[in-house]
């Protein structure tokens, strides 16, 4: 493996959710960099549909997280209500574990953390133009890469964006223009704590041979090792 590959699949690899940050800033230059990493990303047409809100107003981030902490203790309480959060954490053996882990859920407060970072991103996407969910999509996956380069951390959050009630508040909050969506927002930070990575399902059960079903590779894969 060369050392450009090396390197890029390190980053790869460092990239987590990160949901704690510490006081410290982020430059100037490091927010162009992952702003301009952005821009860079490809798009249908190349019709480059995006655009960006730079929030690093402590009000304005404050907004940001209630408006968070309401879709997601609204979207996590009917969830524990339908069952599925049980079936979810049916293998968490501990039951307090498993008491915090539904409270911080149906709270909301899951997603109350943008208030601590220094900087959030609103994605915009443009309506009319097709491929904006996937576009905006590789935009942000930019951003997400070259924040672990520069030895920061983020976090992806679209749960202010899934409810069009949320979304209006937002939009009239911030003078988001009608013709443009909300798709998502990027918390950015110096990392406070950083989790373990997530179990991955391996990439023998994920890949299969000319059709779903036949599995590409026939024994488990070596993870890649750096």
């Amino acid at each position: 493996m060369k050392e450009e590959t090396k390197t890029f699949f390190k980053v790869i690899l460092d990239r987590l959710s990160i949901r704690k940050y510490t006081n410290e800033k982020i430059s100037e230059e490091d927010l162009m960099l992952i702003l301009e990493s952005g821009r860079q990303a490809p798009s249908g047409e190349n019709a480059q549909p995006w655009r960006f809100i730079v929030v690093r107003d402590q009000k304005n981030k404050e907004f940001l997280s209630y408006i968070g902490k309401n879709a997601s203790g609204r979207r996590f309480t009917g969830e524990f209500l339908s069952q599925q959060m049980q079936k979810r954490f049916e293998g968490l053996q501990d039951p307090e574990k498993r008491k915090n882990a539904f409270i911080k859920l149906t709270s909301g407060n899951v997603s109350a953390f943008v208030s601590e970072a220094d900087i959030n991103i609103i994605v915009l996407g443009k309506k009319d133009v097709w491929d904006a969910p996937f576009d905006t999509s590789a935009v942000i996956e930019n951003m997400l890469l070259t924040v672990t380069s520069l030895g920061l951390g983020a976090c992806w959050l679209v749960a202010p964006c899934i409810d069009v009630r949320d979304e209006m508040k937002m939009k009239e909050h911030f003078k988001v223009p009608e013709e443009f969506k909300i798709f998502a927002i990027i918390s950015i930070g110096v990392p406070a704590k950083i989790s373990k990575p997530r179990p991955r399902i391996p990439l023998h059960e994920l890949t299969f041979k000319e059709e779903y079903g036949p599995p590409y590779y026939s024994t488990p894969c070596e993870e890649v090792k750096l």
